[in-house]
């Protein structure tokens, strides 16, 4: 059987995805699609695109397509963040839209 190319195994690549759906109460909700096991999802300050230490959601959900709450640490500052969903290894798999925090 021939192998695989490097072309097509990018192509097989999953298209990993999350999505911002509101903030409410201290409460940040999103979904996720094509996530898998022990992927970790991060915020991060926009304007200096630095992930936050805290909060760090793992995905344990065996379901690769779920959703996600994650409470913000009391004091965080007002301003622009996204969520970064990253693999076991550290890579970057997926961003979300920009939203505020006042």
């Amino acid at each position: 059987m021939p192998r695989a190319s490097f072309a097509t195994k990018s192509i097989l690549r999953m298209n990993s995805a999350i999505n911002f759906v509101e903030l409410e109460n201290g409460v940040i909700s999103a979904t996720y699609r094509n996530l898998m096991v022990r992927a970790k999802i991060v915020l991060v300050d926009k304007d200096s695109g630095t992930p936050l230490l805290e909060p760090v959601t793992t995905i344990t959900s065996t379901l690769p397509n779920s959703s996600v709450r994650i409470r913000l640490p009391d004091g965080i500052k007002s301003g622009t963040y996204f969520l970064q969903a990253r693999n076991a290894h550290g890579e970057n798999m997926a961003r979300s839209a920009d939203f505020c925090i006042r």
